[in-house]
């Protein structure tokens, strides 16, 4: 897709075109998912504009071995690893995926215990669950992401994103019941490209979004039908 807009001004831009994207999931109170930590700005902005719940879903990429911002997987707070067709294609062994693994295992406990230390996650059962995140280079841990809340019944999940490039576009959308993403640019390198600032977002920053909104409590279910488990819709703005 040729780029039209130009790069996005910050995370807030973004989140509030998504939100126009979303407008229809309002009153029935949608469960946003973000993915930290960038993310969760992001997230804090579409649940507010459609009425919804944040919270965070907890999944880390497993770095290739000689450049720790390539994924070739991704492993959720359950232990649930992912492991990508680029792993292979690299023929990254075992030995190193269960190193990195364990580490990154390590870093969603230490998050899971900072973010959320009074309660437990939002449950997603029954829930439509919106998951976000401010872009998508691999699709390593969106995948992980979606497949962590797919696991606990959802009655719709929906991906949403700011921009990715088509192929990992294609990957995600048989994921998700729903994809929406504002531009899958084909010259795609790195997220950050896609805007104009793109800070890095600190673990206090999460902790106070998540503190700023409502506390969880019982909520109409929507009432889509049983979730979906074949390829999902796939929405790109023009």
């Amino acid at each position: 897709m040729n780029r039209e807009r130009g790069p996005f001004k910050n995370r807030e831009e973004a989140a509030r075109l998504l939100a126009g994207r979303l407008t229809r999931y309002r009153g029935h109170r949608p469960l946003v998912l973000a993915i930290p930590r960038g993310a969760v700005p992001m997230g804090r902005i579409i649940a507010d504009a459609i009425d919804g719940e944040l919270d965070v879903v907890l999944v880390r990429k497993l770095g290739a071995p000689d450049n720790p911002e390539f994924a070739v997987g991704s492993v959720d707070e359950a232990g649930d690893v992912y492991i990508s067709e680029d792993a292979r294609a690299l023929r990254i062994d075992d030995e190193y995926l269960n190193r990195e693994t364990r580490d990154q295992l390590a870093v969603l406990r230490r998050r899971r215990a900072l973010y959320t230390p009074v309660r437990p996650p939002i449950d997603p059962a029954g829930r439509l669950v919106i998951v976000v995140d401010n872009g998508i280079a691999t699709g390593a841990t969106m995948i992980a992401a979606l497949r962590a809340v797919r696991d606990k019944r959802p009655a719709e999940l929906i991906a949403v994103v700011a921009v990715a490039p088509p192929e990992t576009l294609n990957r995600i959308a048989r994921e998700a019941d729903d994809t929406i993403c504002l531009e899958a640019p084909e010259d795609f390198y790195a997220v950050g490209q896609f805007f104009l600032s793109f800070p890095q977002v600190t673990d206090d920053e999460v902790i106070e979004l998540l503190r700023r909104g409502p506390r969880p409590h019982r909520s109409p279910t929507w009432s889509k039908g049983p979730a979906r488990t074949d390829t999902g819709r796939l929405h790109r703005e023009a």
